[in-house]
């Protein structure tokens, strides 16, 4: 079992999976321009906005992302190569902490929000508002989706990291 190995291809399944940020957010921001030259009606003119706030910020954490984890690869080797063990217990303290943010945020935080965005769709009626609130839930299912599979390549990792403070304890 090569611990730098499998460190190496889970930060290379992230910067895999990190630009689907951006090609949402791409996504979010060629609808805002689709609603400012196509629409017509209060509430295609009222997607403009928060359409293109949406993207923007899909864009942005997709490029903190995918520089953060291009940026870890060469580090692995240089810390594997120095400590073995502080770099499999540094990689379990990050690993853990990084599943108990998916676990408050992605998995409690964000489906809250959007049961209170589905309820507020309901009660308010200024294309504005409703406008915002679809638009925050086509997002936030976005980070849903996207950091749902996010978490499964963590917890697989945490568990080789596990695995291998072990072998290398014994």
């Amino acid at each position: 079992m090569d611990i730098l190995k499998t460190s190496t291809d889970w930060a290379k399944a992230e910067l895999f999976s990190t630009p689907f940020f951006m090609l949402f957010g791409a996504l979010f921001v060629v609808a805002s321009i689709g609603f400012w030259q196509l629409g017509k009606t209060d509430l295609a003119r009222a997607y403009i906005i928060p359409t293109l706030v949406a993207g923007t910020l899909l864009i942005i954490i997709g490029l903190g992302l995918f520089f953060t984890n291009k940026s870890r690869i060469p580090q692995f080797e240089k810390a594997y190569q120095s400590d073995p063990l502080t770099f499999v217990e540094s990689e379990l303290v990050r690993a853990e902490s990084t599943l108990k943010e998916y676990s408050n945020i992605v998995f409690k935080a964000i489906p809250i929000i959007l049961m209170i965005c589905a309820l507020l769709i309901m009660f308010l009626d200024k294309p504005v508002w409703r406008a915002s609130l679809i638009t925050t839930m086509a997002m936030l299912m976005v980070i849903l989706l996207i950091d749902g599979t996010a978490s499964a390549r963590v917890d697989d990792y945490n568990k080789e990291l596990m695995k291998f403070e072990q072998t290398l304890k014994k």
